[in-house]
């Protein structure tokens, strides 16, 4: 039996309208009121991969071009800061020279939160300005007791090639001045991403 163009053309709009009905359902996923469920693979997510980043973090406060600046000052009366929260836009450079190559800025705060030690909250992005990954961040939010050898704090996110990131930096101290507070910081950047 030939086929008519009006037959192929109504066999055509069933399997067309099949595929817009699956692929309705997998993008609704199993209703349940304001949530549902998404296969990754409809928002362009692959594999997950760990990548490790390893840059210095320049808290400068010194000089005419600050890139740390506080906003809240402590009481008089507190020996760790209790209360002082500062604002930074810190240089993220491969070396610890800050002449050396830029690769990103660490935007955000951290608050001292600890009345017992010196202990920040620290709440950045690290905003990356280089290769693929120029415009994407990594979000930290965590404690800082900045007079341990090594801190650890969670990675609690991203954007651009960092969304869904998960994972944890390690902080070491390179320098600390304490006439100016200007500091450098190594840190190990361990994300899990897509």
């Amino acid at each position: 039996m030939a086929k008519t163009p009006s037959s192929i053309l109504a066999t055509q709009f069933i399997i067309l309208s099949l595929l817009s009905s699956l692929a309705i359902i997998l993008v609704q996923g199993e209703d349940k009121g304001f949530v549902r469920s998404l296969d990754p693979k409809l928002l362009g997510l692959k594999k997950e991969k760990l990548s490790h980043f390893r840059f210095y973090w320049h808290d400068i406060y010194s000089g005419k071009n600050p890139s740390a600046v506080g906003v809240v000052r402590a009481p008089t009366n507190s020996s760790t800061l209790f209360g002082s929260v500062s604002m930074i836009d810190d240089p993220l450079t491969q070396g610890p020279e800050l002449s050396s190559k830029l690769w990103g800025r660490a935007q955000g705060f951290y608050a001292s939160a600890s009345q017992q030690e010196v202990g920040l909250l620290m709440a950045m992005n690290f905003h990356f300005i280089e290769g693929k990954y120029n415009g994407s961040t990594v979000s930290v939010l965590g404690r800082n007791q900045v007079f341990n050898k090594v801190r650890e704090m969670p990675i609690i996110g991203g954007s651009g090639l960092f969304r869904f990131a998960r994972g944890y930096v390690e902080a070491r101290t390179h320098s600390f001045t304490p006439s100016t507070g200007d500091a450098i910081v190594e840190y190990n950047v361990y994300v899990l991403h897509y």
